[in-house]
Parts: structure tokens; sequence; C-alpha cells
């Protein structure tokens, strides 16, 4: 999902730093980013954290993009 990699990339973190955040392979990260991979609410929750983001920031933004679609 683009919003994700927007956000790990403004959090200036690799694949492989954010993969080890999350302890889990950058495999992970790469399919989440890429759709292949889907995230649950904690899921989702950690990815953002990782990232210094809030998830409530994360999910108004992603409303927001959805609508404009």
């Amino acid at each position: 999902m683009f919003l994700l990699r927007e956000m790990r990339v403004k959090a200036d973190l690799p694949q492989t730093e954010l993969s080890a955040a999350l302890d889990r392979p950058q495999s992970y990260v790469s399919d989440v980013e890429r759709g292949v991979r889907r995230l649950d609410l904690l899921q989702l929750r950690e990815y953002c954290a990782a990232c210094k983001k809030d998830l409530t920031g994360f999910v108004r933004r992603f409303e927001r993009d959805i609508g404009q679609a």
C-alpha cells in the first residue's frame, strides 16, 4: 500500500530496519507495502508506531485519500 511505504520512507527507515523493529523478516514489510499481505488493526498499529506515527493520524489520512479517489 502506497501510504505505508510513504510513511516508512518519511520516517527514514529502510525496509530492513522496519522489519527488525517489527521482529519480522524484510519480506514481510515488502509484502505489506506491495499489498500482497494485509494487516489487522494491531499489526497496523505496530507498523505506525515503528514509523513514529500514530494510528489515528494514519487512518485519517487513509480515509481522506480514499474519499478523493
